[in-house]
């Protein structure tokens, strides 16, 4: 949770709102995981005492998420091949600040303080939007960004299942390690989006 309040991912309540809702959460220990052995789980499906929850009353918004199949199909056809992922994705995109009172937990760092109130400031994984503001996210930065990174932003808009990036380049070697090491990294890491596990053919 220092981590989230460091980052700016989660900020004191504002409590003018009269109809917040309070997203139940806990820790979730993966000691195999490489990068982030504890994790902090939302659950925005929790009832509350109208009898719905949060993913109950909000929008999905249409499925944008390309098929695994069709795209590890398609990403075993390039001569040169590209994997990654983005850092904490969904926490490096913003909810409106009048939307941020939805969000809202209590949190204490030990039993000796007083319990205070936090709104989660960036998108939540548990969500049900969650999948589809990502998704759209990238699709509009590749879109933004088609002309300063011909090559990178179509592999963006095209090539993610979630935060994982599978692509490629039919290219010459210099055309692969122009496009592998430099754009697609480059490119999005100006708007917090950080590229981590890069992995390609060499």
């Amino acid at each position: 949770m220092d981590e989230y309040r460091n980052l700016g991912h989660m900020r004191l309540a504002n409590k003018t709102h009269l109809l917040p809702y309070y997203l139940p959460h806990h820790g979730v220990l993966r000691m195999e995981s490489t990068t982030t052995k504890l994790r902090v789980v939302f659950n925005a499906s929790a009832k509350t005492s109208s009898g719905l929850s949060l993913n109950d009353v909000m929008e999905c918004g249409p499925n944008l998420q390309k098929d695994l199949m069709g795209l590890i199909l398609q990403w075993r056809q390039y001569t040169y091949v590209l994997t990654a992922d983005i850092e904490k994705m969904y926490r490096q995109i913003l909810v409106r600040e009048e939307d941020q009172h939805l969000q809202r937990i209590i949190w204490r760092d030990s039993p000796q303080e007083t319990i205070q109130e936090y709104e989660l400031t960036t998108v939540t994984y548990g969500t049900k939007a969650a999948p589809f503001l990502a998704m759209r996210t990238l699709h509009q930065l590749a879109r933004d960004e088609a002309a300063r990174y011909p090559l990178a932003a179509p592999a963006v808009e095209h090539s993610f299942y979630m935060d994982d990036l599978l692509s490629g380049h039919y290219g010459s070697f210099f055309q692969r390690s122009f496009w592998m090491t430099r754009p697609i990294p480059n490119a999005w890491s100006s708007y917090s989006f950080i590229f981590s596990k890069i992995n390609d053919t060499i």
